[in-house]
């Protein structure tokens, strides 16, 4: 039972999950004031913030407050972010993109009667603009500040 109150009194746990938790909170709100609540935006990746880059800055911030920049810690929490980031950028956006551009050719082989491709309609959300990552890690780090003044 003990290692489950140090799991959550530990702030390199608490500063990323709550960086987390408050970016996927905000996304809801947006999208919910966007198209309505849908309860699949409750787990669902993309948007605005970015909860990967909200996730990820919240951990690099506190991991080097607590263990200083020149600590491995650090460097492994910093490899680990850019990589997420990089990846919610660049590969889960590109995907996103094809997916939009599969399902529109497969809609407009519909509209001319051609037979539609054997595929199932691909999800168009999935990686993150600029801001949105941008707005994620300023999320991240001030929640990685707020976390690491806290008195325990």
């Amino acid at each position: 039972m003990q290692y489950i109150v140090d799991l959550f009194t530990n702030k390199l746990f608490i500063a990323p999950i709550s960086a987390w938790l408050i970016a996927q909170i905000i996304k809801i709100i947006i999208d919910s004031t966007k198209s309505g609540f849908r309860k699949e935006r409750l787990v669902a990746g993309c948007g605005m913030p970015s909860a990967h880059a909200a996730t990820v800055s919240g951990l690099i911030i506190i991991t080097g407050a607590t263990f200083g920049t020149g600590s491995f810690e650090l460097v492994v929490a910093l490899v680990l972010g850019i990589i997420v980031i990089c990846d919610a950028r660049g590969v889960r956006y590109e995907t996103q993109r094809q997916g939009r551009a599969l399902n529109n050719l497969n809609e407009e082989r519909v509209e001319q009667g051609k037979q539609p491709l054997d595929i199932n309609k691909f999800k168009e959300k999935l990686g993150h603009t600029i801001p949105e990552l941008i707005a994620g890690i300023i999320i991240g780090v001030i929640c990685a500040i707020v976390v690491y003044h806290l008195p325990f």
